[in-house]
């Protein structure tokens, strides 16, 4: 939760209500920069944290904006997507993906999270933001798919760049790791195509199991 101490210097300071809301909620999710996911960054000598990943992803979006599946792909809305996807961990951790019974409870406590944490802002500010939330969490557009992709693809780099680390670590095999990610596709045949190899080639290299 906040620091108690940061939101009551909010308070005395002589600004506005509304910047004093976003100020708070600003301070509150630079907890992501404390939440470590399973993937190792590239050098692997250290844990990604979900700041981090929101970061690589949002420049993601733009870098690769010619590989989007719809060529009317609005990439700006899909960046502020990657922006907000992960905000919810500040108040829940990061999930395994490969988790079946952390998956399971996902939804509900991202929720909450969300409820909770875009609430901190003005209200039309947070109704913005929740909204790009929702919409990626649907996949049901254009730039909420391209997002996904991107979402499922960036850890795919991480774990080829580190020798396989965290398919190794939690015994992953290739099959679940295309299963899981299958959804690239609806957001770039070419990132898909790639995707696909990056996996090949970790199980031609031993880094990832078939089955």
């Amino acid at each position: 939760m906040t620091n108690t101490n940061q939101t009551s210097d909010l308070a005395e300071a002589p600004i506005p209500p509304d910047l004093r809301q976003a100020l708070a909620f600003l301070i509150e999710v630079d907890r992501l920069k404390t939440v470590l996911r399973r993937t190792l960054i590239a050098d692997a000598s250290r844990h990604e944290n979900s700041a981090e990943h929101s970061w690589h992803v949002a420049l993601m979006a733009l870098v690769l904006a010619p590989h989007a599946a719809d060529p009317g792909t609005d990439i700006l809305r899909s960046v502020k997507m990657l922006l907000c996807h992960d905000i919810v961990e500040a108040d829940c951790g990061d999930t395994f993906c490969y988790d079946d019974a952390g998956m399971a409870l996902k939804e509900e406590k991202e929720q909450a999270a969300a409820t909770r944490l875009f609430g901190l802002l003005p209200a039309e500010t947070g109704a913005e933001l929740r909204g790009l939330w929702d919409e990626f969490e649907a996949r049901a557009t254009p730039e909420s798919r391209y997002a996904n992709a991107l979402d499922r693809l960036q850890p795919m780099i991480l774990n080829h760049c580190t020798e396989g680390h965290s398919w190794r670590t939690h015994g992953i095999t290739a099959e679940r790791v295309l299963a899981r990610n299958c959804v690239i596709e609806d957001g770039s045949t070419d990132l898909w195509a790639f995707a696909q190899w990056l996996v090949s080639d970790a199980r031609q290299k031993g880094w990832v199991r078939a089955t």
